[in-house]
């Protein structure tokens, strides 16, 4: 489904984030409906009529094909008329604006609330979506507000709560939570999660957790395991930096921490450049720049290291083999940050855990990558097997 209004595409019931080019090209192709567009045509309605080489045409096309499930051998939505162009190879239907049915789940605003944890934490959270619960744990770098904006982080947000009502939060120390970190230990994380879930009267729900989220998350099910329907598991760790040998690749702690020192959240600074080659390599000059205010605005940069180094000792390698919970474990196989070992540890020691690798280098998901539909088809797959 496209929607040009909204500048919205959905591929399967998923929104699908598109590059404004690959956006128009497609758009094109649904108007023409099966008619043929040329080369020329694409120049003159994607690019304005400015001279492009074939393989920026080629690299767009491949790009329309993956967004709706395509491939350049197979062709059966986009097909390629040798020497002439290019055309639409399914049937089109218009659906009036009248008769869709309104989304009551998005929102250009949020309510935020906030609820007490342990040691007196004040912890912010939000609610969107509708439909089964699903809790996303908060990780070191999350702004309730920021995030809702973010052109990293409001594209997974919009998937997730698509046929979700998702729960989100700060955890403390960071975003709109408090700030202090006295006593800031895996089970205070995992705390946080609990206050968060009574507070919306959560009896049993799935979770979604990336990066250092996994192992409170993991803390958690080991914990609670009767409020835990389903785990997803994304760039996760079974022991932090501090406390594992040191992988092929993996960046030891000294390192990230010498960054953080040398410029948190200085847009010009050579930590940025570092940093986001860790976390994102391929992030565009948008996200970017986002990933900087994130820097200032969620966490001081004294906090950020202590943060770091409290997560950085967690270490639940002996909670694996109690978990009973279902579990999806998700890995990019390049991931600088928390190495594609640690993945595989998470899925051969937690029981019937299933194993999906991404060929992607990015710690953090991003909406522009080739794996990004497959990871969040693979996601929801897994929440909906979940449901009686």
């Amino acid at each position: 489904m496209i929607d040009p209004d909204k500048h919205l595409f959905e591929y399967d019931g998923f929104p699908v984030h598109l590059e404004p080019q690959v956006f128009d090209l497609l758009l094109l192709l649904v108007d023409q409906k099966g008619r043929l567009v040329t080369k020329d045509d694409l120049v003159q309605t994607v690019w304005q009529g400015l001279n492009v080489s074939d393989a920026t045409i080629s690299a767009r096309i491949n790009a329309a094909r993956k967004a709706v499930g395509d491939t350049g051998r197979v062709q059966a939505i986009i097909k390629t008329v040798h020497g002439r162009g290019f055309q639409l190879n399914v049937e089109v239907k218009a659906v009036a604006a009248s008769a869709q049915t309104p989304d009551l789940s998005r929102s250009d605003t949020q309510n935020i609330k906030f609820t007490r944890s342990s040691r007196g934490a004040r912890i912010a959270f939000s609610k969107s979506g509708n439909g089964p619960p699903l809790v996303r744990v908060a990780h070191w770098l999350s702004h309730l507000e920021l995030d809702w904006q973010s052109p990293v982080w409001r594209p997974l947000i919009e998937t997730l709560d698509c046929k979700n009502t998702l729960y989100r939060y700060d955890q403390r120390g960071t975003g709109l939570s408090s700030r202090d970190l006295e006593g800031a230990e895996i089970d205070a994380f995992a705390d946080d999660l609990k206050a968060v879930a009574d507070a919306n009267k959560l009896d049993c729900f799935p979770i979604f957790a990336a990066s250092q989220a996994v192992p409170v998350a993991i803390r958690f099910a080991q914990r609670f395991p009767q409020r835990v329907s389903g785990l997803v598991l994304y760039g996760g760790y079974v022991k932090g930096r501090a406390l594992r040998e040191a992988a092929q690749g993996d960046i030891d702690e000294e390192t990230v921490l010498g960054l953080i020192r040398a410029g948190w959240g200085k847009a010009d600074s050579p930590f940025v450049n570092a940093f986001s080659t860790l976390f994102m390599p391929d992030a565009t000059p948008a996200q970017l720049a986002s990933f900087v205010k994130m820097q200032t605005e969620t966490i001081s940069p004294e906090n950020a290291a202590r943060l770091r180094q409290i997560i950085d000792r967690f270490d639940v390698s002996e909670l694996l083999a109690s978990i009973r919970t279902p579990t999806l474990v998700i890995h990019a196989i390049s991931d600088a940050m928390q190495p594609v070992e640690q993945g595989r540890i998470l899925a051969s020691e937690i029981q019937g855990a299933r194993y999906v690798s991404l060929e992607s280098r990015n710690h953090v998901p991003l909406p522009q990558e080739e794996t990004w539909t497959t990871m969040m088809h693979e996601v929801q797959f897994f929440l909906d097997s979940l449901q009686p």
